[in-house]
């Protein structure tokens, strides 16, 4: 009869320090689940790839033999339609691919020397 006596403490103190141990984990240890390891490695990945395409549209807006005209639309047109602009152009379309890149055209965007226009 003794044993029950420290056992049941035990087994609530272990479970308590188990859920308190989560808890603390989650909040402020920077543990997440695999869901969300998986959704930011996701959005890194495309940020790694748009970041890598960056240049490429450059150099296509470089080599575009109607720059001048397509860069001074760009810079005409209000900031929230630039991407739009860019898209329009040509410039941020990967090399292989049918359509545009949205997230590429934005970077684009940003990166671009608009004042050598």
């Amino acid at each position: 009869m003794a044993s029950r006596e420290w056992l049941k403490p035990s087994i609530y103190g272990a479970l308590g320090g188990a859920v308190l141990t989560m808890v603390v984990g989650f909040s402020w240890g920077g543990w997440v689940t695999g869901g969300t390891a998986q959704s930011m490695a996701a959005t890194e990945a495309k940020s790694a790839v748009v970041a890598a395409l960056v240049p490429v549209c450059l150099q296509m807006s470089q080599n575009d033999p109607d720059r001048a005209e397509k860069l001074t639309s760009i810079l005409e047109a209000p900031t929230y339609q630039r991407r739009t602009k860019l898209i329009e152009a040509g410039w941020a379309t990967p090399p292989g691919s049918d359509a545009p890149n949205r997230d590429l055209a934005q970077a684009c965007v940003s990166s671009l020397d608009i004042s050598a226009v």
